[in-house]
């Protein structure tokens, strides 16, 4: 086999339908800009939801879990003597939620080297009053410093500072969806009410925005005294534990660990953002499958532009075995052709592919209160661009060889007879 014979036939064979070759081409190239744009952008959006959920919830929870569930005494006894017919529920008994010793329990916690931070807190439920205006939401007292590391919170702040709530023991920071429903802003006061009727004012000192509505809409923060102080409770009442990990990857065996040490439900990140990770996989499957479909279509595409191209080109096939060549040579020429097709035309989907990506991740996107995104999310990851040129390489190359094995076997005998 001369290679540089069988290259310079298949280039004489490209410039001779320069029309179909670049058909054939750009069949590659949208494709694969096609592929680059769709998984670039679905990966952006998966990465996006992915990182707010890791954002605003903690890598672990610790909190004691009110159990309601209690069996009455009729019906206990009703077990073991069937004179007993008529049962009559108990009501539960009243728990509290707090955790035993829990500021204890998270100093012992932030000493561990796999911990990043950790914020003991008193969340409850409490509705929000200013004037006729009456809204139900939760407040958490927090040690604002340590809420800070975890969550960043001086980022999210859309006004005041976390020094003002620091200095002002009857402070306020209010999610900024929540301030605009109260028609209140910083400065202004705000009575909180909580389920057991007892009522504080409070004044505003800072708004945030994790642009998730479930947190911005309802969601406050105040000093942890504060809030004990609104529940009538002493000053080592928590009824939370947050918890950040260096890796978080490790909540769910770290979480298994502080339950088997201290007898505390704990849940961690994934399971509290189960729909969030489900929807990613199912959007992760939907990209794949559109994604390779694009990349199928248009190696049918060029395919097709192939098989009519050795069809055309049959006669000369039939002249160069006649002449010597055999039938590997033959494939080799049309299998050059098709690397051609796929190498360049896969550069060029790359270069669009990129370059719609980036116009994507430019584009003004506003998402209103509920997604804190200005832009549309896009991932620039050298990985999918080597897919493409790879996937790009390998159809062509198939299409290219399949209809020229087949030429490779002809009679030149029969074909030159007509």
């Amino acid at each position: 086999m001369n290679l540089r014979i069988t290259s310079q036939i298949a280039k004489t064979h490209l410039m001779a339908k320069k029309r179909q070759t670049l058909v054939a081409m750009l069949g590659v190239t949208f494709g694969i800009a096609m592929f680059i744009t769709m998984i670039s952008f679905m990966q952006g959006v998966n990465q996006f939801l992915e990182d707010s959920a890791l954002d605003a919830s903690p890598h672990v929870r610790m909190y004691n879990e009110v159990n309601t569930q209690r069996p009455a005494l009729i019906e206990q006894l009703n077990r073991r003597d069937s004179a007993f017919t008529v049962v009559y529920h108990q009501k539960p008994k009243e728990q509290l939620s707090k955790l035993k010793n829990g500021l204890l329990i998270a100093r012992r916690i932030e000493r561990d080297p796999d911990v990043l931070g950790v914020s003991p807190q008193l969340s409850t439920q409490v509705f929000y009053n200013n004037g006729p205006i009456q809204i139900s939401g939760t407040i958490a007292g927090v040690d604002i410093d340590r809420e800070n590391r975890l969550y960043n919170l001086k980022s999210r702040l859309k006004s005041g500072s976390l020094n003002a709530l620091r200095s002002n023991p009857n402070g306020l920071i209010v999610g900024h969806v929540l301030a605009r429903k109260l028609n209140v802003r910083e400065g202004d006061k705000v009575s909180v009410t909580t389920p057991t009727g007892n009522t504080m004012i409070l004044r505003v000192v800072g708004t945030f925005a994790f642009g998730i509505g479930t947190l911005d809409n309802t969601k406050s923060y105040a000093n942890l005294s504060t809030v004990q102080e609104i529940l009538q409770k002493d000053g080592s009442y928590i009824t939370d534990i947050h918890i950040k990990m260096l890796d978080p990857l490790q909540a769910l065996p770290f979480g298994q660990k502080l339950r088997s040490t201290y007898g505390y439900y704990t849940e961690d990140w994934a399971t509290a953002n189960s729909a969030i990770l489900a929807g990613e996989k199912i959007r992760n499957v939907m990209t794949f499958v559109v994604s390779m479909t694009l990349l199928v279509v248009a190696g049918f595409g060029i395919y097709n532009i192939m098989n009519m191209n050795v069809i055309n080109k049959i006669k000369d096939i039939a002249i160069l075995k006649a002449t010597g060549f055999e039938g590997r040579d033959i494939v080799m020429i049309f299998l050059l052709q098709a690397v051609f097709i796929g190498f360049l035309g896969g550069l060029m989907g790359l270069g669009i592919g990129f370059g719609i990506s980036y116009l994507l991740s430019i584009t003004p996107f506003n998402t209103g209160d509920f997604l804190s995104l200005k832009t549309f999310p896009v991932i620039f990851d050298p990985k999918y661009y080597i897919m493409g040129i790879l996937f790009g390489l390998i159809t062509t190359v198939l299409a290219g060889y399949f209809p020229s094995r087949k030429a490779s076997k002809v009679d030149p005998v029969s074909i030159l007879r007509g």
